[in-house]
């Protein structure tokens, strides 16, 4: 990565103190009033270094902290942050049958039954790569009104579709929609590593070595996902599918680390005790 981004004041690398000087941290979560409460889910890491940043959850399009969007992501290694996958947005589709009809149709259409045995759940997961039909699902990514040979969008209805071997568009996310959040949410991100602990009480610890980007544009998000480097990679079940349906929505796009220098005009990696 190049070191050609200079800190300024309002970065989010300078805190009284470092998080990652903590150790480890109990997992945690602030709910709406800012109130903190115990969190025991597998992507807690996330909710739990907001907690300490003082980060609420929210639903709007703005960075998180100080004019940054803050992402953590988990690794086995601190020496190894360039090999994690990061989930960079989990936006809900704005059109296709998962919208118009919705989810439960959607799943029992194109879902499948849990591959680990548990009775009366239907699932819907796995990457899912531009140009290429997923083999459990049927479903091909494709990004349709986009130039990939140029990078430029070359339509005003363009979008990221989920199509089916008949051609239909089963889910399906528009350029517009996508377009704004990303450029003003993820103008600058600071990515950070996490390692956890969940054999007792679920904890967290931060890493030093942060990743910072600056200056993004969507049309380099689209260019990533069709070299295959940002991908679809949905955590979506049903329970309870003959009595009473109980689902569960997660849309997650997802990238592995060492590609996000593509992603930003600068970019560097930060050991934020120096």
């Amino acid at each position: 990565m190049r070191n050609e981004q200079k800190i300024e004041t309002n970065s989010p690398t300078q805190r009284e103190t470092p998080r990652n000087e903590l150790g480890w941290i109990n997992s945690k979560r602030l709910d709406g009033q800012g109130n903190i409460l115990p969190c025991e889910s597998s992507n807690c890491g996330g909710y739990t270094l907001e907690a300490e940043l003082g980060i609420t959850p929210n639903g709007y399009s703005e960075p998180d902290y100080l004019g940054w969007e803050i992402k953590q992501f988990g690794v086995a290694n601190f020496a190894r942050i360039n090999s994690a996958v990061i989930t960079l947005m989990t936006p809900e589709p704005t059109h296709g049958i998962y919208k118009i009809e919705g989810a439960e149709t959607f799943i029992r259409n194109y879902g499948y039954a849990d591959k680990t045995g548990r009775e009366d759940r239907m699932n819907f997961g796995g990457v899912h790569k531009s140009g290429i039909i997923h083999p459990t699902t049927n479903l091909e990514m494709q990004l349709i009104g986009f130039d990939e040979e140029s990078g430029k969008i070359r339509s005003t209805n363009g979008r990221i579709a989920l199509v089916d071997l008949k051609g239909i568009e089963t889910a399906s996310w528009s350029f517009t929609s996508l377009l704004l959040h990303w450029n003003r949410k993820h103008n600058q991100a600071c990515y950070v590593p996490s390692l956890s602990e969940t054999q007792v009480d679920r904890k967290y610890k931060y890493g030093n070595n942060i990743i910072l980007g600056t200056g993004t544009d969507f049309q380099l998000f689209l260019s990533q996902m069709a070299l295959g480097n940002i991908y679809y990679d949905p955590g979506i079940k049903m329970e309870n599918i003959s009595t009473k349906p109980k689902i569960k929505k997660r849309s997650q796009f997802r990238m592995k680390s060492q590609f996000l220098p593509n992603l930003y005009k600068k970019n560097e990696i930060v050991d934020i005790t120096i």
